[in-house]
């Protein structure tokens, strides 16, 4: 499936391994219980490592290890539920993380703008169709009263 990284479309080459899957070769993803319970393993992966993060997780817990990772996944429950804006907000602003940061799930492409703004650069939506509108999405406004992350 394709995605948006940096305002391009872009195939995804990243698998996201649950915490039962057996690991695979390459770019893989997990959630943040199986990082932190198996990270020595993990560390030796050949492959891009990243982890996948709910609304309920703490990147707190992620500080130490965000070097290590390449990809932080953003998983939206809910369109409803804005704790992972805080969240993104908090791995660019507080931890200074240059990674990637992708958002997965129920987020609307009304929310993309301001899920940019706090330094989400990839959106993975449900189906490729939302891909133009994402696209247009990110230029929705020219003037901003506020300073951002980006």
């Amino acid at each position: 499936m394709q995605l948006i990284k940096d305002q391009q479309i872009i195939d995804n080459t990243w698998q996201f391994i649950a915490d039962t899957d057996e690991l695979k070769s390459g770019d893989i993803s997990m959630p943040l219980a199986r990082w932190q319970g198996e990270k020595p393993q993990l560390l030796a992966h050949d492959g891009k490592l990243g982890v996948r993060i709910s609304s309920a997780d703490s990147v707190d817990e992620l500080a130490d290890d965000l070097e290590k990772l390449q990809l932080i996944e953003l998983d939206f429950p809910d369109f409803a539920d804005g704790r992972l804006f805080s969240q993104a907000w908090l791995l660019r602003g507080r931890y200074d993380y240059h990674g990637e940061i992708r958002a997965i799930g129920h987020f609307i492409p009304d929310q993309v703008f301001y899920l940019a703004r706090v330094g989400v650069n990839a959106f993975s939506p449900e189906t490729s169709e939302e891909l133009p509108e994402i696209i247009n999405k990110l230029k929705d406004f020219t003037v901003n009263y506020q300073s951002s992350i980006n």
